[in-house]
């Protein structure tokens, strides 16, 4: 994606790591096996859009001591969560409340091509990208596509003007737990906005495409 992201991750970036490449994020991991702070590193190596392999081949060099660290533990736990919501893999269930309180799952969307939006109103990029996501959904929600926006925002009010104000008319759901959102921990989401492509099947086929890219996957598929 060529715009600029806002990264909104549950570690800490010091604004020194936007300056390292990747490379030598990999190296500065290598070098410091013993380090607990690697796996905020090996985290910035994945960036937005992490590949479980990479990063988990990169945990595995770590010392026992890390990996079995309380972080440690949770950093592999995000690994799974990664791994069991990539591409080819049969997508997590998911049900949580819509702004009328009332549970909505992803499984009642079967049978149709779903974009499962991760966003917050508070997430500027998010707001950016939603017009975006209008004119997609213009194009494709008679092509037998809908949008299931999943909200990371705490307070309901927030939520509900955003939705109104960016003329956001398909589906929403959120527990209102922030970063906790059930649903973006059984993701592997720790930055947005981010999405994740679903077939009717339920069988994940791409995640975060956006503007152009993701209407040009939507054509492929809808054709």
């Amino acid at each position: 994606m060529k715009k600029k992201i806002l990264w909104i991750i549950l570690f800490v970036l010091p604004m020194v790591s936007f300056a390292q490449t990747k490379e030598e994020l990999i190296a500065q991991v290598k070098a410091n096996p013993k380090s607990i702070e690697s796996l905020k590193t090996i985290q910035r190596v994945g960036g937005y859009y992490p590949d479980y392999k990479e990063l988990g081949a990169l945990f595995k060099g770590l010392d026992k001591s890390v990996r079995k660290s309380k972080d440690g533990k949770a950093f592999a736990y995000y690994l799974k969560r990664l791994e069991e919501s990539s591409v080819g893999k049969k997508a997590p269930a998911i049900t949580q409340l819509t702004p009328e309180g009332e549970p909505f799952s992803l499984s009642d969307l079967r049978g149709k091509y779903v974009l499962i939006d991760f966003w917050a109103a508070w997430c500027p990029d998010c707001r950016k990208e939603n017009p975006n996501l209008v004119k997609t959904y213009a194009e494709f929600k008679d092509k037998n596509f809908e949008i299931l926006g999943v909200s990371f925002d705490r307070k309901m009010e927030d939520w509900v003007k955003a939705i109104e104000t960016d003329k956001l008319t398909w589906k929403h759901i959120s527990d209102l737990q922030s970063w906790q959102n059930a649903a973006g921990t059984l993701y592997g989401v720790r930055s947005i906005p981010q999405n994740i492509l679903v077939d009717p099947e339920g069988i994940i086929v791409a995640r975060n495409l956006h503007g152009e890219d993701l209407n040009k996957k939507l054509r492929e598929l809808l054709k």
